[in-house]
């Protein structure tokens, strides 16, 4: 066998490897690199699809957050707001409560100093009548006479007027 030439290179063999080599290439990139670049493309675009629609969920997110945020903030004021209003009303009430006490206890204090001042009257009228009736019997006694009417009168207005002039 000759070594020569199986080292030597052989002008058509050469072409038809290079021609070979060049269909392999192109068949390969048609059927094998076309079909996976498309595929890898179509992962892509979904890949940066879902990130799309995560950003847009995540942008959601906050302004929810920042809505619900801004809703405790508003019910947290409300809040406070019937607190206070409960609170002044309260006070209102308190204060009312107390002035009409106030005007309860004026009215018993006065109405008790009418009742005092209409017992007064009423005592003094009857320790005037029974003086004078006493006023009576002992002038009575003492004059041995019987009095008149008018007489008796007199007397008891004399003796009332000196009784009221000397209380």
């Amino acid at each position: 066998m000759d070594v020569q030439g199986l080292v030597g290179i052989v002008p058509w063999t050469f072409v038809a490897q290079i021609c070979n080599l060049f269909i392999q290439v192109y068949l390969i990139k048609r059927f094998l690199f076309k079909p996976i670049n498309a595929m890898l493309e179509k992962r892509k675009a979904m890949a940066d699809a879902q990130i799309q629609d995560a950003v847009k969920a995540n942008e959601e997110a906050q302004a929810m957050k920042q809505e619900y945020e801004q809703s405790m903030e508003e019910a947290k004021a409300r809040a406070n707001e019937i607190v206070t209003q409960a609170q002044r009303t309260a006070t209102l009430q308190s204060e009312e409560m107390l002035k009409e006490a106030g005007r309860q206890a004026t009215a018993m204090k006065e109405k008790a100093e009418a009742d005092i001042a209409q017992e007064r009257r009423k005592a003094v009228n009857d320790i005037k009548d029974e003086i004078g009736g006493m006023a009576m019997e002992i002038a009575g006694k003492v004059i041995e006479r019987e009095i008149s009417e008018e007489d008796h009168a007199k007397l008891i207005e004399e003796f009332i007027a000196n009784v009221g002039e000397a209380s």
